[in-house]
């Protein structure tokens, strides 16, 4: 089995066969999203069709969410998990918060008249930006200096009172999670801990449990409950002394088909395991996350292995696509960048200039 290639196919990028960004989100449980724009081209390159402003009616019909449900990190999530994933998965990050709340000062009480106040602000389906939240909290005596408000915001989400509303502008928006998300079925412990598990390596294997752990946080023994419930579901199989979990019946071919593709930064074929190596060759990690300072650059992918990065440039009335690739590129692969990046100026609707 080619892990690289089996990733590939699974995750929907080679074999792109969603119509819908509720369902790519779905299939994936959640798509790492504090580059929105990014994010929005995880989804759309996935997709049988796709432009920018589709995937964004999608957050504006409510059928997916922006919020921090795991990691302390920005995720798109399918509305009907919202909650549920909320609540499985954020408790250990507020508690790991605890020494940078003590830091800006912030404690329970404090977030509690801070919930309070949005809550009262956002109510009857009021979207508010950030700066307009902060400014209502300062109003009501609460400080917001020094990132407190960013941290404020942030646990909101956690605890589930808010989440992203739509665009204003180029301004996100916050609203109430409860008015937003119509009410859903509900999750919870063990119960919820096998259907992500299960639903993690249906949308990302083959995977160990160790990239499950590292990618939705979980303890040990959380993932060997979730996969002692989901397991059934699954198959195992042993590649160099690992095991890799993963639904039944996955392909690993891609004669045939586009054997190149532009991801971007943060996309979960790179963010979506702890061991990268698969698809990425170590000695290019720097280039893909320079200084390891936790931004990831876009990726140019051939065949499953990371082969490249690139940079969009937008210009008036053109994207312009400056590739770095790690070797030179052979006169087909050349072809297939022309194609790839004519998808990507497809769904963005515009022209692309490769440089």
């Amino acid at each position: 089995m080619n892990i690289a290639l089996s990733r590939l196919a699974n995750q929907g990028i080679v074999y792109p066969t969603f119509t819908q960004p509720g369902a790519v989100v779905g299939w994936l449980s959640a798509l790492q999203a504090q580059d929105y724009d990014g994010a929005l081209w995880s989804i759309g390159l996935r997709m049988v069709s796709a432009t920018r402003h589709s995937v964004e009616q999608a957050l504006a019909d409510r059928t997916i969410v922006r919020t921090w449900p795991m990691r302390g990190t920005l995720h798109f999530v399918a509305a009907q998990d919202a909650r549920w994933l909320l609540a499985l998965l954020t408790p250990r990050v507020i508690a790991q918060s605890a020494g940078r709340y003590r830091q800006l000062e912030l404690d329970e009480v404090i977030f509690a008249r801070s919930q309070e106040v949005l809550a009262k602000a956002l109510q009857g389906g009021k979207q508010l930006t950030r700066a307009e939240l902060q400014q209502t909290l300062e109003q009501a005596n609460i400080a917001t200096a020094g990132q407190r408000g960013y941290h404020i915001l942030v646990r909101a989400a956690q605890d589930g009172l808010i989440c992203f509303g739509v665009l204003r502008g180029k301004q996100q928006t916050f609203t109430l999670l409860d008015e937003w998300v119509p009410p859903t079925p509900s999750l919870a412990g063990d119960a919820a801990l096998a259907e992500l598990t299960r639903r993690y390596f249906v949308g990302h294997g083959p995977a160990t449990v160790q990239d499950l752990m590292r990618w939705a946080g979980l303890t040990a023994a959380e993932a060997k409950t979730g996969l002692a419930a989901a397991g059934r579901d699954l198959c195992q199989a042993t590649i160099a002394d690992r095991v890799y979990w993963m639904e039944r019946d996955l392909q690993d071919h891609v004669d045939g088909l586009q054997p190149l593709h532009l991801l971007p930064g943060f996309d979960e074929y790179i963010l979506g395991y702890g061991d990268r190596s698969a698809v990425l060759d170590p000695a290019h990690a720097q280039r893909i996350c320079p200084g390891g300072n936790g931004v990831f650059n876009p990726t140019i992918v051939i065949a499953g292995a990371v082969t490249g990065v690139w940079k969009r440039t937008m210009k008036k009335g053109a994207v312009v696509i400056e590739c770095a690739p790690f070797r030179t590129l052979t006169a087909t692969e050349n072809h297939a960048l022309d194609a790839a990046a004519a998808r990507y100026g497809e769904f963005l609707g515009m022209p692309v200039v490769i440089k």
